[in-house]
């Protein structure tokens, strides 16, 4: 499989295989009607990035396309694609579109559920994403959202939420999950998502990527274009948000933040934007009020919130990445030292510090915030300034802070980033406030963070190749033969190699006639196999005796309410 993008290592666990045999002549059929569908229908529909891009992307109509095609397909705009297992964590999600990759989920939604899935599939991702990000102003705003996500702050119960909503798609796209089943699983991802009584930073970039990238309409607000990628590869819904029962409302951060994802049906209302410019400004501005911009002592309580691994950044660059556990405040509510507990590591410019990894600082980092008295910020002294206080290898001091913290020790050594101190590490050293010790001499050197101010906060590591322990190698599951075609499942595949022949031969009529007269007898109600014998008959003389009892059964089929705009649509394209 070519592959245009290197896979982080902390990410390969999420990585799958496309079992390319394991999909039916049936399936192939759903994705080349979507497909017809959405050359046929989206090209008045849609906006016209999304037409370009399935004009220069060249993804195949006939069959569903391979990974390595896919991967050729976006290698024309430096981007790449990987198969992932289903529904993945959104920091996942998120770090694949900010490397300019596009995750797909290699399954393909039944014939049951074509017109809608809440379940991804490899029609979602391929042909519903994969064109519009042909248009480089488009495919910018993806990247910086996902680069967004991967920066956002979210918290133990919003985890849990996503894993209930995960079970629930896969229960709704699952033909053999009962009604029990269904109920269960919208109950429980329902309650999980109303213990989420903080609408985190991670909740507000979901909201905001699900009004946009998948359900956004871009335009006037009376006529708007389809640019969403869970419209363009809905033959339903794209259809659907036209109607009057989908409300339309003007683009907005805050109307999107406001409005929680719906997946387990059509949406009810949509946000139409003016332009992909007014969608980069937008996700700029979320930006500016998160941790990672913010900083602070605020950035530092959504760390703690989080209860998750996060780094946070001092002026002077240097990074602390771990669980941060406790902060102390002065009476203006700013936080003067920070904890951290567990596994912590030290970087800066996104490298971890050499002798600072997370097993030197296994139970945990503390240090102080702020500055010196006499308002001294230690950050910004050079050599002599630093030598003028004292502050040099061998030297024993006392550094008094302005919040009342107190360093006393044996200065070991000292880490610079440029000119600049950004550790001080200690021996002999005890660190006290208030009376309180906050480090023990007992306890070894004392590495002091040196920096006035938090700049940044985030989750993560800020190098996770030195943080993460390397996922363990997954044996690959014992090859299993895809299961024998059914009788219908071979029909379709005969229908399918007769269509791709130039000319219909005697033989080949006649096959079809037979086709035709199995679908009678045995499966009344198949409407796909009968559009596609429909088109052939269409389209050659010899298959005129089937064009009529054709469209009378369609016709019949079409009083089904579930398939009548389904075979409205796939008639519309003949």
């Amino acid at each position: 499989m070519k592959q245009m993008k290197v896979i982080p290592p902390h990410i390969t666990p999420y990585i799958a295989e496309q079992d390319y045999d394991r999909y039916t002549p049936i399936d192939h059929a759903v994705w080349r009607y979507v497909m017809r569908q959405n050359h046929h229908a989206l090209q008045h529909t849609a906006h016209a990035a999304f037409v370009d891009g399935l004009r220069q992307s060249g993804i195949e109509t006939e069959k569903i396309p391979r990974v390595s095609e896919m991967n050729a397909c976006l290698s024309k705009i430096g981007w790449g694609a990987v198969i992932v297992n289903g529904l993945i964590p959104g920091a996942v999600f998120y770090e694949l579109l900010a490397s300019g990759i596009l995750p797909i989920a290699a399954e393909i939604r039944k014939l049951s559920n074509i017109e809608y899935t809440p379940a991804p599939d490899i029609i979602h991702e391929a042909a519903g994403h994969a064109p519009i990000l042909f248009d480089s102003e488009y495919r910018k705003y993806v990247q910086t959202i996902g680069s967004i996500g991967t920066k956002a702050f979210s918290m133990k119960e919003r985890s849990e939420a996503f894993e209930a909503l995960r079970k629930l798609t896969i229960v709704m796209e699952d033909p053999k999950s009962t009604p029990e089943e269904k109920a269960a699983a919208q109950k429980l991802a329902e309650e999980k998502q109303h213990a989420v009584l903080e609408l985190t930073e991670a909740e507000k970039v979901s909201r905001l990527f699900w009004a946009t990238v998948e359900y956004g309409l871009i335009g006037e607000l009376g006529d708007p274009k389809i640019y969403g990628a869970g419209l363009l590869s809905s033959v339903g819904e794209s259809k659907h948000c036209f109607t009057g029962a989908v409300k339309k409302l003007p683009y907005s951060v805050e109307a999107c933040a406001a409005s929680p994802k719906i997946v387990t049906e059509m949406q009810s209302k949509l946000f139409v934007c003016r332009s992909f410019d007014e969608l980069m400004e937008g996700v700029q501005a979320l930006a500016d009020t998160m941790a990672f911009r913010v900083g602070g002592t605020e950035s530092l309580e959504r760390a703690v919130r989080s209860r998750s691994v996060a780094t946070f950044e001092f002026n002077s660059g240097i990074a602390v990445t771990g669980v941060v556990h406790g902060l102390i405040k002065d009476s203006n509510g700013e936080a003067i030292y920070v904890n951290t507990t567990g596994p912590t590591a030290l970087s800066a410019n996104n490298r971890q510090l050499e002798g600072h990894g997370k097993d030197y600082h296994a139970k945990g980092f503390g240090t102080p915030i702020g500055k010196l008295q006499g308002h001294i910020a230690i950050e910004t002294c050079d050599d002599d300034a630093l030598a003028g206080m004292g502050i040099a290898t061998g030297n024993t001091v006392q550094l008094q802070f302005e919040s009342g913290v107190s360093v006393s020790g044996r200065i070991k050594g000292m880490l610079k980033n440029g000119q600049r101190a950004m550790l001080i590490s200690f021996d002999d050293c005890t660190v006290t406030l208030d009376g309180k010790e906050l480090f023990k001499k007992e306890w070894g050197t004392y590495d002091m963070a040196v920096g006035s101010r938090i700049v940044s906060a985030y989750p993560g590591a800020a190098e996770p190749s030195s943080y993460y322990d390397p996922p363990e190698p997954q044996l690959a599951p014992p090859h299993e033969p895809p299961a024998a075609w059914t009788e219908l499942e071979r029909l379709y595949q005969q229908v399918a190699a007769i269509r791709e022949q130039n000319n219909l031969t005697a033989g080949c009529i006649q096959e079809l006639l037979d086709i035709h007269q199995v679908l009678c007898r045995s499966y009344p109600n198949d409407w796909l196999l009968r559009l596609e014998l429909l088109e052939l008959a269409s389209e050659h003389a010899g298959l005129n005796q089937l064009e009529l009892p054709l469209r009378d059964e369609l016709q019949e089929l079409s009083k089904v309410d579930s398939l009548a705009n389904l075979i409205k649509n796939g008639l519309s394209v003949l």
